[in-house]
């Protein structure tokens, strides 16, 4: 109901559009002003793909962001749509990136293509995840949304879409070319990046429940000058093939699957994926089970929820015994190999305190494995400790 509230409000009518640009013009827009601080400067969280999070100070760039869509149409079976959204990404500042631009044709009743700049299908809730007032919780859960934070894709999609009696069936492909900048923290800066993908989802939409799965596959190049020369001292060293299989500087096929079931039901709102990253090809980049569980109970306009969240990692790629015997290759090819895993736990409440408006108040209490997974920036005596981040903030839609 949250979400369809909110798509609602970002759909094709809107009460100005006349005064913009007649009635073919529909602009609304989303976001969240929220500040975000977190009990310790020996861990910095963060978002998925983000730079700055919080260490220990009082951030609005962890949650907030501001958003605007716009659709014309130009027949009933013609339009074209475009989203920017303004955030603090990759950058110590907020920046704006263009997230839709894309010309929709409604073929027929069930059938529809888009060409441009589309939404990737990963994720339940892919094409809302950035509109807070859309959603329960402040933010998606990082152990899930971390371990993939593709968005949008160049390229085009396909939707087929049809009703057997109370349920909605739906069927999207994608494939193109994924843009965009990735934070290197050991580098120190954003590199950009290019990537071809093709996705493919499944939804299944019954009264207050939804079904969806996806499947991603894409292929991918990384180009770290600390990792690269890693892999080279392995070759160097008579380890040929093992320093191939673990090296990404010529392109590898990597997969990401998903499934997740959302419902509101009698004031009871449940919502849970689960995503499985794997290397096609063997890889550096790990493979890894992700997954979380939000409940919540809607007394009037207030709605408090829990939710916890589960990320565990393990290498695609296994180091060859012999290589023990260089002590010093084997202890960094260990280090960067190693499991990794987080969880976490989540309680909140969100109160609907206007029309297209809604507070929300969150503490998150994360805590990492042995080996670090999604806290960057730790320290020594910060390794394996647990985090605490409060947050509040207003999620609005107009």
């Amino acid at each position: 109901m949250l979400a369809a509230a909110a798509i609602g409000a970002l759909g094709i009518s809107h009460a100005g559009a006349a005064d913009l640009g007649g009635e073919n013009l529909s602009i609304t827009g989303f976001g969240t002003l929220a500040a975000a601080r977190s009990n310790t400067e020996e861990a910095r969280y963060v978002r998925s793909n983000q730079r700055e999070g919080t260490a220990g100070t009082t951030t609005i760039g962890l949650d907030s962001n501001l958003g605007l869509q716009a659709t014309y149409k130009f027949s009933d079976k013609l339009s074209a749509t475009t989203q920017i959204l303004s955030r603090k990404s990759t950058g110590d500042s907020f920046t704006t990136e263009l997230m839709w631009a894309f010309a929709k044709y409604q073929v027929n009743d069930d059938i529809a293509v888009r060409v441009g700049r589309v939404v990737m299908p990963t994720f339940l809730i892919s094409d809302y995840q950035n509109v807070g007032y859309a959603n329960t919780m402040i933010r998606p859960p990082t152990e899930l949304y971390g371990s993939n934070f593709l968005e949008n894709l160049d390229g085009a999609d396909v939707t087929w879409q049809h009703s057997v009696g109370d349920t909605t069936f739906t069927v999207q492909g994608a494939a193109g070319i994924v843009h965009g900048k990735v934070y290197s923290r050991s580098a120190g800066k954003a590199e950009r990046f290019q990537s071809p993908h093709a996705a493919i989802a499944f939804t299944a939409e019954h009264g207050p429940v939804t079904l969806r799965v996806a499947h991603v596959r894409g292929k991918l190049t990384v180009n770290e000058p600390a990792l690269d020369g890693l892999a080279d001292a392995v070759a160097h060293a008579g380890f040929g093939q093992f320093a191939s299989d673990f090296s990404m500087r010529e392109e590898k096929v990597i997969s990401f699957t998903s499934v997740g079931l959302m419902a509101d039901w009698n004031n009871i709102v449940v919502q849970s994926e689960y995503g499985m990253r794997r290397g096609v090809d063997k890889m550096f980049l790990a493979d890894a089970d992700a997954w979380y569980v939000m409940a919540g109970y809607r007394f009037g306009k207030v709605l408090p929820y829990y939710a916890h969240g589960s990320f565990k990692s393990k290498p695609s790629v296994g180091i060859p015994a012999g290589l023990a015997n260089i002590p010093a290759l084997y202890g960094a090819m260990s280090g960067v190999l190693a499991r990794t895993a987080q969880s976490s736990d989540t309680i909140g409440v969100r109160w609907d305190f206007a029309k297209s408006a809604a507070l929300k108040v969150q503490v998150d209490r994360v805590k990492p494995g042995v080996k670090n997974a999604l806290l960057q920036d730790v320290t020594a005596a910060g390794v394996g400790k647990n985090v605490t981040v409060f947050a509040a903030g207003v999620d609005f839609v107009f």
